[in-house]
């Protein structure tokens, strides 16, 4: 039996929640019965400087908890961008928030102003980390739907549940009209090398 295992790595500046966003993912696929390794690194600045959460989702053991070959790949700051995405598969899903990333490295990335349509939405970029994985779940399908909104119920502070849950719906709503405008080309779901 073969064994499906995606590896994904969110990067943007310290602040802007990836962390966070990383910790979510990895519980929903928890919530859809996968087994799972979540790992994040600061740059040596917290705030301002680059970041990344990287979650490997497989079904059955994962052996090595570090991703070597990034199927999903979100950049949110050029310096992430620049300094995050060498090792993409080919093939690989590749998203970039066009608020900060000017100069991306392939013509077959999902380019997406992520921050300021959520700044334009929700009248701050707080949530954007949560839009992001709603484009990743839209996108991708690695987790349902379903386990996300649940966990970001359980991650988010409390009081704030709805508004992120609208937040994730957004994304979903982006990645949408994203893959409609792209000449009516449907986003693959990403399935792993057997």
């Amino acid at each position: 039996m073969s064994q499906t295992r995606i590896e994904i790595r969110l990067a943007g500046s310290g602040g802007q929640g990836l962390i966070t966003a990383g910790i979510i993912l990895a519980e929903a696929a928890i919530f859809d019965n996968k087994n799972v390794v979540q790992s994040q690194s600061y740059g040596p600045e917290a705030r301002g400087g680059a970041s990344r959460a990287e979650i490997i989702i497989a079904d059955g053991p994962i052996f090595f908890p570090k991703a070597t070959w990034v199927d999903i790949f979100l950049a949110m700051s050029q310096k992430a961008c620049d300094q995050y995405s060498f090792d993409i598969k080919t093939g690989g899903v590749f998203i970039v928030d066009t608020t900060y990333v000017r100069q991306i490295p392939t013509s077959s990335a999902m380019a997406i102003p992520i921050t300021s349509a959520t700044r334009d939405k929700f009248g701050t970029e707080l949530f954007s980390n949560i839009v992001a994985l709603g484009i990743i779940c839209e996108t991708c399908g690695v987790v349902s739907a379903k386990a996300l909104r649940a966990a970001i119920s359980n991650r988010v502070p409390d009081g704030t549940e709805k508004i992120n849950l609208q937040a994730f719906n957004f994304g979903q709503g982006l990645a949408k009209e994203t893959i409609k405008n792209n000449n009516g080309v449907e986003a693959e779901v990403i399935e792993a090398d057997t």
